[in-house]
């Protein structure tokens, strides 16, 4: 009888599994809303050294206290802790945007940066 308890609970686990897998990279998706931005194209072709920004991870704004510059080299806050940004991930072309922007992603590795778009501290 405890067999027949456990094959639901193992079906159910799998589904759960499956959907996490398959429905999860889905929330990432471009919802349209920036489809008439003069912008729009310039993002979707913004680069680091490791690659395309916007194809691989969401950036977000980062307000003026949470970044530094020294010495040629910068660290954003993230999740309130300070992160060094490698030389590779800084975006070298003009900010069109204006505001910095950090693409952060976790992996195996931890927390890595990988893009970064410089502002101006105002």
């Amino acid at each position: 009888m405890p067999e027949l308890v456990a094959k639901p609970a193992t079906t159910m686990i799998r589904l759960v599994l499956f959907l996490m897998l398959f429905c999860g990279s889905a929330l990432a998706r471009d919802d349209g809303r920036y489809a008439n931005s003069p912008l729009k194209e310039w993002f979707n072709h913004l680069a680091s050294g490791k690659g395309l920004c916007c194809s691989f991870v969401d950036g977000y704004v980062v307000e003026d206290p949470d970044w530094k510059s020294s010495n040629g080299h910068y660290q954003v806050r993230i999740e309130k802790e300070w992160v060094d940004v490698p030389d590779d991930a800084v975006i070298t072309e003009p900010n069109k945007f204006g505001r910095t922007m950090v693409w952060p992603q976790r992996d195996r590795q931890g927390l890595t940066i990988r893009c970064f778009l410089p502002g101006s501290m105002m």
